[in-house]
């Protein structure tokens, strides 16, 4: 019995010099806490970093009036198709519009993204532009609102389309450049935000400059619009909403 035990048991007969030491390591996880709390300053926290602006981020799209009127069929359009691809079909001279009524809801589809709703809202606001003449400059204070949602959208494709709108409405009819000056307050911070973000494509070919969808090459030609028509004030307004600005007009 005696040997069965010492058999079970053979480091009881080893001398003290060869026997194992017990380990018994603690391992402490690290808890994770915010900065600027009691939690932060005990030991074994890590502190999350700060989360992420977002100033990048794509904001969700709502539902616009344009949409809602369309599906309503109160809009005077159709879609036409030719040779060219498809135009719109206008059933009343562009001229006799109440351009107080429609040229906001226009601009108000310059959120959509959608087919045709998208198509729609574009070409009718390039179309009302070219035949407005004098119809546009009171029209100017309601479109604010629908071009900063339009930008405040964050989403790439809208926002090249907006600034494209934006240099065709400043040509649209004099003094329009001017009457859009009180009002950068409200358009530029996006751009500001946006002006810098260029595509490099080391020695390669950009065919996004051929097709104007580069935002940083809109962003540098609509701010240079605003500039040329947009009266005296112009520059110093842009330039402090976009201090990296410089002036297009300056020798």
């Amino acid at each position: 019995m005696v040997a069965e035990k010492e058999g079970c048991c053979p480091s009881k007969g080893r001398p003290p010099q060869f026997q194992e030491p017990l380990r018994q390591e603690k391992r402490h996880r690290k808890q994770v806490s915010d900065g600027f709390t009691i939690k932060a300053m005990m030991k074994n926290t890590v502190v999350k970093g700060p989360p992420a602006a977002g100033a990048f981020k794509e904001r969700p799209t709502k539902p616009t009036a344009f949409r809602k009127f369309y599906e309503r069929g109160d809009f005077p359009i159709a879609l036409e198709h030719d040779s060219r691809g498809n135009k719109i079909a206008w059933k009343v001279e562009i001229e006799k519009l109440d351009y107080h009524h429609y040229l906001p809801l226009f601009f108000d589809g310059l959120c959509e993204m959608q087919f045709p709703y998208e198509f729609f809202a574009r070409q009718g606001i390039h179309d009302m532009l070219e035949h407005g003449g004098s119809k546009i400059l009171p029209v100017i204070p309601q479109l604010i609102i629908p071009i900063k949602n339009a930008l405040n959208l964050r989403n790439r494709q809208v926002i090249c389309i907006t600034l494209k709108v934006l240099q065709h409405l400043v040509v649209s009819a004099d003094m329009v450049g001017e009457a859009l000056v009180p009002y950068y307050r409200q358009i530029l911070p996006i751009l500001n935000i946006f002006k810098n973000m260029n595509v490099n494509s080391g020695d390669g070919i950009d065919y996004s400059q051929q097709k104007r969808e580069n935002i940083g090459d809109l962003i540098q030609e609509t701010l240079e619009a605003f500039e040329r028509y947009g009266g005296e004030d112009a520059y110093i307004n842009i330039k402090y909403m976009v201090p990296t600005y410089q002036s297009c007009l300056l020798n």
